[in-house]
C-alpha cells in the first residue's frame, strides 16, 4: 500500500513510523520546510517534554480543553504509558518530574529526534522536504490524488498531519472536501501587562501562585508563575490561557485578571496570621520582615504597590493597611492588553471538526482513506506534555489504520 504522511513533526513521524511497521506499505512523508520536527526541538527549554505521568485515559483526557471525550476512547488504546514503552523500547529512557512533566534522561530533545529519524529510516520511510502538496483530490477508486508544484502523484491512504494552522483560510483545502473547521485561534499564551513596576521584576517567579480572569469563575489556575519584562507567563498563566482561549479571543484579549501570590491560606486564614505577625514581629520593620516565603524583590514591590513606608514598623501597621495586604497577596489586580506567544508551547485551538474524524482509525468520515493526526485536528491540552501525547497517540492510530 502507497501511503503519503503531509507533515513532518511529532504527529507526522509517529504515524509514518507506525504505517511504515508494515512492510507491505510504501509510506512518504512530505514537509513544505526545509526543516522536520521544529516543535520537538525546542519544547520544554529544548529538552523536549514527551508526556505526562497521567496515564489513565479519564484522568489524562481532562487535561484537553478541546477534545476530552474523543481522546478519552483514543487514549484506551495508546496513552502516556505506551509512549514511555516505546521509547525505551528503542533505547530512549524517559523520566519524571515532580511536577508530572516527562522528560528523555538525556534532558536534551536531540535525543527523541534522533530515536524519530533513525525509526523513520530504518522502517524505509521515504523523506521529502521542501516539498509542498497543493491539492488533495480523492478519486473514484478510493485512492487520493496529490498536487505539487510539479507533477501530481497518487496514493492509497493519506495522512494529514500539518499541525496547528493560525488562518481559517488555511484550512481551505480541507474545507473543499467536506470538512467542517472550527475557527483557529491561539492558545497557551502569556499575558501582556503594561505595568512598569511589575515588569521590573522580570525572571522572578513564585512557586504557587493562583490566577482568576475577571467575570469567569471557572476561569481559574493554580501553579508557578513567571513574571517577564512584557507581563506575566508561566505555567498558570499559560493553563489559563488554554482554558479560556475562545473566550479571550472574544474579548480581544483586553481582560483583568487577580493574581494571588499567597495561595497557601484562605481569607479568613490569612487575616488571622497578618495579625498574629503584627504581634510577633512587632518591633521590626516590615520591608525586612517578610513572613510569607515570597522573593524579596515581590515582597519590596507589594510594600511599594500599598505605598506603606519601608522602615514602618509592623506594630505601627493601621487596621487598613493590614486589610490591604491581604487584599494584594490574595488578590491583586491587573489589566491585560493583548498576548505573547510562548514560542516552547504555543499552540492553536481549532481545526478539522472531531465529529468528522472516527476516533478508532483517525479516517475522514467524509473523504475515504483520508485520515488526520496531531493539531490540525480540533485538539488541544495545557501545557506539560499533553500535547504531545495527542500528536503520539493521534499518530499512532492513524498510521496504525
Amino acid at each position: 500500500m502507497k501511503i503519503a504522511v503531509i507533515g513532518g513533526g511529532a504527529a507526522g513521524y509517529f504515524s509514518a513510523i507506525t504505517a511504515a511497521n508494515n512492510n507491505d506499505n510504501e509510506v512518504h512523508l512530505f514537509e513544505k520546510t526545509s526543516k522536520v520536527l521544529g516543535k520537538v526541538k525546542i519544547s520544554g527549554g529544548g529538552r523536549c517534554n514527551v508526556t505526562n505521568v497521567v496515564f489513565n485515559p479519564v484522568k489524562l483526557s481532562k487535561n484537553y480543553p478541546r477534545g476530552e471525550r474523543f481522546l478519552k476512547k483514543a487514549f484506551g488504546r495508546f496513552n502516556g504509558e505506551h509512549t514511555v514503552e516505546w521509547f525505551k523500547e528503542r533505547g530512549v529512557k524517559i523520566k519524571a518530574e515532580d511536577d508530572g512533566r516527562m522528560f528523555p534522561e538525556t534532558d536534551d530533545s536531540q535525543t527523541i529526534i534522533d530515536c524519530l529519524t533513525a525509526e523513520a529510516k530504518k522502517n524505509n520511510v521515504s523523506l521529502h522536504l521542501s516539498r509542498e502538496v497543493l491539492k488533495l483530490s480523492p478519486l473514484e477508486d478510493g485512492r487520493i490524488e496529490l498536487s505539487f508544484k510539479d507533477q501530481e502523484e497518487i496514493f492509497d491512504k493519506v495522512i494529514v498531519t500539518v499541525g496547528g494552522l493560525p488562518k481559517k483560510e488555511s484550512f481551505d483545502w480541507l474545507k473543499k472536501l467536506g470538512h467542517a473547521i472550527e475557527d483557529p485561534v491561539p492558545s497557551l499564551f502569556t499575558f501582556k501587562i503594561n505595568h512598569k513596576p511589575l515588569t521590573k521584576l522580570m525572571g522572578l517567579s513564585v512557586n504557587n501562585a493562583k490566577v482568576r480572569v475577571v467575570g469567569e469563575k471557572k476561569l481559574s489556575e493554580e501553579g508557578p508563575l513567571l513574571i517577564t519584562h512584557w507581563g506575566l507567563s508561566g505555567p498558570a498563566i499559560l493553563r489559563t490561557s488554554a482554558w479560556g482561549a475562545r473566550m479571550l479571543y472574544e474579548r480581544n484579549y483586553q481582560f483583568e485578571i487577580l493574581v494571588s501570590w499567597y495561595n497557601k491560606k484562605s481569607d479568613q486564614e490569612l487575616r488571622v496570621f497578618v495579625a498574629d505577625q503584627k504581634v510577633a514581629l512587632k518591633k521590626k520593620q516590615i520591608k525586612n520582615n517578610n513572613p510569607f516565603e515570597l522573593p524579596q524583590r515581590l515582597w519590596d514591590y507589594i510594600i511599594q504597590r500599598l505605598e506603606i513606608p519601608e522602615t514602618k514598623l509592623w506594630l505601627d501597621l493601621s487596621k487598613k493597611e493590614l486589610n490591604r495586604i491581604v487584599e494584594v497577596l490574595l488578590a491583586d489586580k491587573y489589566q491585560v492588553n493583548g498576548t505573547t506567544k510562548f514560542k516552547e508551547e504555543f499552540v492553536t485551538c481549532g481545526g478539522i471538526a472531531l465529529t468528522d474524524v472516527d476516533v478508532k482509525t483517525m479516517e475522514s468520515k467524509k473523504v475515504k482513506n483520508l485520515h488526520f493526526a496531531g493539531e490540525v485536528l480540533d485538539i488541544d491540552g495545557i501545557t506539560g506534555g499533553f500535547n504531545f501525547q495527542a500528536a503520539w497517540t493521534t499518530g499512532y492510530l492513524s498510521g496504525l489504520s
